[in-house]
């Protein structure tokens, strides 16, 4: 076989999947709006089941739905009928793939689900199968053939399959308002987690602040930066907001300037005011980004009122590793 062969080969199994994706489009409709809603307002988990490359197919689909924020695990049929039935409760929804409809281990569940009352939604390929008429709710998801010249792999069948998942979870997601804060909370070590890190994650909050008055001595203002380890401290004026901050840079200043006498004057006279800030809802990517650009190491997170809600510093941000 040359070359140019198996490249056409590889080009007409993307063209078949490629077309019952295209096919299967205008098929979601009320069914599976249904399936969004039931799934959205449960208060237990989603039980995905599936033999074989459905099962496969149904182990990513569960770990997508709770990577989106809806709670779900994989039972295998097969494993239920021996103790594994006790994973699913009452309150679950079953989330079966079948593209024949009438695979023999998930037609082995039926009886339990029923019994427990547990809702059953169906993927399948043959909605009048077995399966399907005794679901509450089936997603017709039906291929015209397989990528697989003989039709005997599961191919176009599984990626329809894999699709119909991807489109419950996102769908769900914008349901229930899962957004990029709920994301990056589940998500804390991954790569996508730490893009979405937000500033309130990461900075020293409360007693950690390190912070003097206006009118606070320098000698105490060294106490206090000495005692927090940020290298800095916010100054505050009588109301407790942010005037200005005063960096070991700015210390080293007053004392070129006015050497041991630097020590009995105030704060404010040795702050650099208007500091560069950060609302804590804003991504720790742009603080990091901030600190680049103005060559600073901590920066003060400043809140609508104009108070201080923490100080987030270059550390904290490496420890996060998203550099």
């Amino acid at each position: 076989m040359t070359d140019k062969e198996i490249i056409a080969i590889g080009r007409r199994v993307l063209e078949i999947e490629s077309e019952a994706l295209a096919a299967l489009a205008p098929r979601i409709g009320e069914s599976f709006a249904r399936a969004v809603r039931l799934l959205a307002v449960s208060r237990a988990r989603i039980i995905v089941t599936g033999m074989g490359k459905s099962g496969l197919v149904g182990r990513k689909i569960a770990a997508t739905l709770a990577s989106c924020g809806t709670p779900a695990l994989f039972v295998h049929p097969a494993e239920a009928g021996h103790g594994d039935l006790g994973m699913i409760l009452k309150n679950d929804v079953v989330l079966a793939l079948s593209y024949s409809g009438e695979t023999r281990e998930i037609v082995g569940l039926l009886d339990f689900i029923k019994r427990i009352g547990v809702k059953l939604i169906t993927v399948t390929g043959h909605p009048q199968a077995k399966i399907a008429r005794h679901s509450d709710i089936v997603i017709d998801a039906r291929v015209e053939r397989e990528a697989e010249p003989a039709g005997l792999v599961p191919t176009a069948s599984s990626t329809a399959a894999l699709a119909v998942g991807d489109a419950l979870a996102v769908a769900l997601m914008k349901v229930k308002g899962f957004g990029e804060r709920d994301f990056a909370s589940v998500h804390p070590r991954g790569a996508l987690g730490k893009k979405l890190l937000r500033v309130e994650a990461v900075m020293h909050r409360g007693k950690d602040i390190p912070r003097v008055r206006a009118t606070t001595l320098m000698g105490r203002v060294v106490e206090v930066m000495s005692a927090k380890k940020l290298g800095m401290t916010c100054v505050l004026d009588s109301r407790g907001k942010l005037r200005g901050v005063i960096t070991d840079g700015d210390l080293r200043r007053l004392l070129q300037k006015h050497g041991t006498r630097a020590m009995r004057l105030t704060a404010d006279k040795g702050m650099t005011g208007n500091p560069v800030t950060i609302s804590p809802n804003e991504l720790a990517t742009k603080a990091l980004n901030l600190m680049e650009e103005k060559k600073i190491t901590s920066l003060v997170v400043r809140n609508s009122r104009g108070g201080v809600d923490g100080v987030v510093h270059l550390h904290d941000l490496w420890r996060t590793e998203m550099f």
